[in-house]
């Protein structure tokens, strides 16, 4: 009876969201807006919001080009993540076991970096450090954005960016689909990016389970491997993971992403996407596209608690295992 009642007020959630067209679309503005629209429309409603052209007048726009970058930052060694199959921090297997696996962490001159990514055959390698790598790395192309843009948001949000994190990578490189606690300011700087999205309230849609965590290690005849990642005591890690794949969506095992509704937008060179909290989404990319994103903490307030208890009804009823 209670398994029936958690699926019926689930059913009653997902229906009455759409009745009220709740996460059901991505508004277009072409203008920046001023805080408190931006509070008011986006961030109280939690609802992604596309800026066309807000930030195509950045110095970093006009100029943030493979060769302008080598020659401003001086060949200097980057921060890179490697892959053989452009998923960090994603689903791969190995002898019959699915990992979550972390990429292969390396340094390399820039001009080794942008070589590679022209190599089709070779490995996918990105700049995706999120730790803040464009203040702490980047220094350099700091006056080619003008932060002060994005004043709004920092006015609605009550507090600076925790971190601001640049990303280069080629057009294999794909982020698979993941929720971040944070209120994210994605702006692109050269070519575009294609986001598929979901709201927090389609959780139940959502399929997920915890996977055996590993990182990404290279022999040395080249070819890559996964590395289980043990605790100090010997046990294997794990890491709960979306399992779908939205490009490829296997509905006979996940029947119940059949109920999702995801959300498309790409973004291009100049736009910034807002994307609130909690919103699951995927990223691909153009070759050698280049962005900067910022991200704010989010407010761990009654929204939060909602969307903890939902995940703990959702995980009860799928019957998955932590």
């Amino acid at each position: 009876m209670a398994q029936t009642q958690i699926e019926a007020a689930v059913k009653l959630l997902l229906q009455e969201a759409e009745e009220l067209c709740i996460g059901g679309q991505i508004t277009e503005l072409e203008k920046l807006p001023n805080a408190l629209e931006f509070a008011r429309e986006y961030y109280a409603k939690n609802a992604p919001v596309v800026i066309r052209g807000a930030v195509a007048h950045w110095p970093a726009v006009k100029k943030w080009t493979p060769e302008y970058l080598q020659k401003t930052l001086d060949d200097k060694v980057v921060d890179v993540a490697v892959t053989p199959n452009g998923y960090a921090d994603g689903l791969a297997r190995q002898d019959g076991e699915e990992y979550f696996v972390l990429p292969l962490e390396t340094k390399m001159p820039l001009s080794e970096l942008l070589k590679r990514l022209d190599d089709p055959m070779g490995a996918v390698h990105y700049i995706q450090k999120q730790n803040s790598n464009f203040s702490e790395d980047f220094p350099e192309l700091a006056d080619d954005i003008v932060s002060s843009d994005l004043d709004f948001a920092q006015q609605c949000f009550n507090k600076p960016p925790d971190a601001v994190n640049f990303w280069l990578g080629d057009e294999r490189a794909v982020t698979s689909m993941h929720k971040d606690p944070y209120e994210n300011l994605y702006c692109v700087i050269s070519g575009h990016k294609d986001f598929i999205l979901l709201p927090p309230h389609q959780l139940s849609c959502v399929p997920r389970r915890s996977y055996p965590t590993g990182i990404y290690k290279q022999k040395s005849c080249g070819q890559y491997y996964i590395d289980p990642l043990l605790d100090d005591d010997d046990t294997q890690q794990h890491t709960e993971w979306v399992s779908i794949d939205p490009l490829a969506p296997d509905m006979g095992t996940y029947p119940q992403y059949a109920k999702a509704r995801p959300l498309r937008v790409r973004v291009h060179a100049g736009d910034v996407l807002y994307l609130p909290n909690y919103w699951f989404h995927h990223v691909q990319q153009s070759h050698k596209c280049i962005a900067v994103n910022f991200w704010y903490d989010m407010e761990y307030d009654s929204r939060y608690c909602y969307y903890r208890m939902l995940e703990y009804l959702t995980t009860s009823t799928a019957d998955m295992k932590s």
